[in-house]
This record gives structure tokens, sequence and C-alpha cells, in this order.
């Protein structure tokens, strides 16, 4: 039996996998959340001396910036997982299964930030500074989703903040669900691959068996 040195690190190696993955994905978020920023409509306000108000009894915008942030990361998370279906094909699996998936919900809360602060400094000014009266408009931000503290340390996201994870935990299933590889890891091809080492000479081919119409050979 030959002994592999590298397997303890095996396990060291998946969690590098994830974190990886993991902080690739976070980064990724920054786009998706311009995305969301320049697609989901601002709001229109009016100031008056408690505050800011909806300049329309029921506004439409609000619920069309939580549709535009459903839309867009339920298909962020399906292709997280579809593109490191390919790109970790060596970790096909339980890791590549984590890593689409706490990618996809790391993600999202940076998606959120990140559009939501898209012309809050703005908005925060004419707050403060603008008579009662005048109109202006709020970001975009999220009603059905948000991050809830855990103990003051653990954020824990929920509403539609989950959907980027669920749509990469529902494609990366269906992926392995329909791959051909039993193993879910493309089997090697036998022709690049020798198990027999150069050096070993190969075994003799067994003689082959005479016709059954050959003559025997004359016995001295």
């Amino acid at each position: 039996m030959e002994l592999r040195f590298d397997e303890p690190r095996r396990p060291l190696r998946a969690v590098a996998t994830v974190l990886g993955a993991v902080l690739a994905l976070a980064v990724l978020g920054i786009p998706l959340g311009l995305l969301w920023a320049a697609l989901a409509p601002d709001t229109p306000v009016l100031k008056t001396a408690e505050g800011a108000i909806y300049a329309e009894p029921q506004p439409e915008q609000p619920i069309a910036a939580d549709g535009w942030f459903s839309l867009l990361g339920l298909a962020f998370g399906l292709f997280v997982a579809f593109a490191l279906w390919f790109v970790l094909r060596r970790r096909r699996g339980p890791v590549g299964l984590l890593a689409a998936v706490l990618g996809a919900l790391v993600a999202a809360p940076v998606a959120w930030q990140v559009g939501r602060r898209i012309g809050l400094a703005t908005f925060d000014r004419l707050l403060a500074t603008a008579p009662a009266g005048q109109a202006f408009s709020k970001p975009a931000d999220l009603r059905a989703g948000g991050v809830d503290w855990v103990l003051g340390v653990l954020p824990v996201p929920h509403g539609n903040l989950l959907l980027p994870a669920f749509g990469a935990a529902v494609m990366y299933t269906l992926l392995a669900g329909w791959s051909r590889w039993p193993g879910l890891r493309p089997e090697p091809d036998p022709t690049e691959f020798s198990w027999v080492s150069a050096g070993t000479p190969a075994p003799p081919a067994a003689p082959e068996p005479p016709a059954p119409d050959a003559t025997e050979p004359p016995r001295g």
C-alpha cells in the first residue's frame, strides 16, 4: 500500500477552496449592487417638519426595488452555481455546494449595502437642509429583506437576501442530479494515464492456443 503524505491536507484544501470562493463571490456582490441601484427606481418624497414622507399615498417604487433585487439575486445564485460547477471541477460535491451557497449568502448583503448607498448621501443632505414642502427622491432600499444580528456579533440575512443562496443551491443540486458521472467529476481518459511504471517491464504475453486443425508436431 502506498502512503500519501498529502492526505491530511485535503480538508485544509477544501476549507481554502470554500473561503476563496466566498471572498471572490463577495467581491462580485459589488457590481450586483450597482446594477440593482441602476434598475430600481427612486421613491419621490416630500420634506415636512417631521421629516420626509412619501409624495404618493401608496408608492410602487419600494415594491419595484424589492422585486428587482429578488430577480437579480435569484439570477445571480443560478449563475454562481453554474460557474462554480465548471471552475471547481475537482471539488464537485459537498465542497462545491457549500462554496456556492455561502458565497451567494455573503454576496447578497454586500450588494444590498452597495446599492442602497448610491445617492444616500444626497438624500441625507436634502433631508437635513431642504425647506418644508420641497420634493426630492429617496434611493432604493429593501423592505422585504435585511440582516438580523444574533448576540450582536453574528449577522443573519433574512427575506429576499436569501434568494441568491436558494438559487445557487437549487441549480447546483440540479447539475449534480443530471451529471453523467457517478462521482460528479469527469472520469480520466484511459489513453492519457498509465498505471504501469515506465521502468517496469510488461509481462510476456501468453502463447496462443493451437488451431483445431493444426498438425501435431512429431514426437522423437
